[in-house]
């Protein structure tokens, strides 16, 4: 944290040739915006990827997921620096060249949630930024979100929903990216998940199905194909007791009994095998003694 202390907060007015030229197309946007590192760079594309806090294991896959895809083509992911889809988004995003950036609901000096300063601190160290609208020593406010969801939604080229209430706060940087006249993007979740909801309404009412990466990028009129292909069960390489296991997994969590049921092999067994598809990143504990795919 001491690192990036050292890097400064800027002040930048609404005529200063760094203002982002994005945010000058619209009424309403800040008189002053303050910024430690940079601002995404207005000749690349970008998209805002935004959703829960308290997000689902699927949730948090995707928002990773989707944000790496983009981030690969060369696409700036911006997002809230809040906990759960958030978080992840701006994680997938530093996994590969995109770069990403957070604007706040409080002043850029602060990490706000304390607990992702680690993230904070990464966004910088990589080129990215911490911008807000709100001095320097401000801290964070309810009432501060709704109002900064516009310069997320004003700085990107279209805004992905992951996982929202009906009543989010996600559905109002969808509101304001459509006032703004941005394609809004969903991806759709089980038709049971409250936390879904929101998607399910927004796509109901016009949204786009976000149902792959690649949709987002001819969005935005990039052609690109990925060029690491994600193998399938079979060309895995993996043992037999191995590959039945992890057959048995999808992006919805998973119990070990429920594994010990479909598989039939005893527990010790199944407990060694979900140990190796995790350490070799197939697998993801994400409760205790509850694991999805992660390939």
């Amino acid at each position: 944290m001491e690192e990036t202390q050292k890097i400064p907060i800027r002040e930048v007015g609404a005529k200063d040739k760094e203002y982002p030229e994005k945010l000058c197309q619209y009424t309403g946007m800040p008189e002053k915006l303050y910024v430690r590192g940079t601002f995404p760079d207005p000749k690349k594309p970008t998209a805002a990827i935004v959703g829960a806090r308290a997000a689902t294991p699927y949730g948090r896959i995707q928002a990773f997921r989707y944000a790496k895809y983009l981030s690969e083509a060369g696409v700036q992911v911006i997002s809230g620096m809040a906990y759960g889809i958030d978080t992840e988004a701006h994680r997938g995003a530093l996994e590969e060249r995109g770069g990403t950036w957070a604007v706040l609901g409080n002043g850029p000096d602060i990490c706000y949630p304390a607990g992702n300063r680690g993230l904070y601190q990464r966004i910088l160290r990589t080129g990215g930024g911490i911008i807000s609208e709100q001095a320097p020593g401000t801290k964070a406010r309810n009432y501060f979100f709704p109002a900064r969801n516009r310069i997320i939604s004003g700085l990107a080229d279209l805004v992905l929903i992951v996982e929202a209430r009906e009543k989010s706060g996600s559905l109002i940087t969808a509101q304001w990216a459509l006032d703004q006249g941005k394609a809004v993007f969903a991806v759709p979740g089980p038709v049971n998940e409250e936390r879904s909801m929101g998607c399910h309404k927004l796509i109901y009412d016009g949204a786009g199905i976000a149902y792959t990466p690649e949709i987002l990028l001819r969005e935005m009129g990039i052609e690109y194909e990925n060029p690491v292909k994600i193998k399938t069960n079979n060309d895995l390489g993996l043992a037999t007791d191995l590959k039945l296991v992890y057959s048995c997994l999808d992006l919805r969590p998973k119990s070990m009994d429920f594994l010990i049921q479909k598989t039939g092999l005893p527990p010790e067994k199944i407990g060694s095998l979900l140990l190796e598809l995790t350490l070799s990143g197939l697998a993801l504990e994400v409760g205790r003694h509850y694991y999805v795919k992660t390939a």
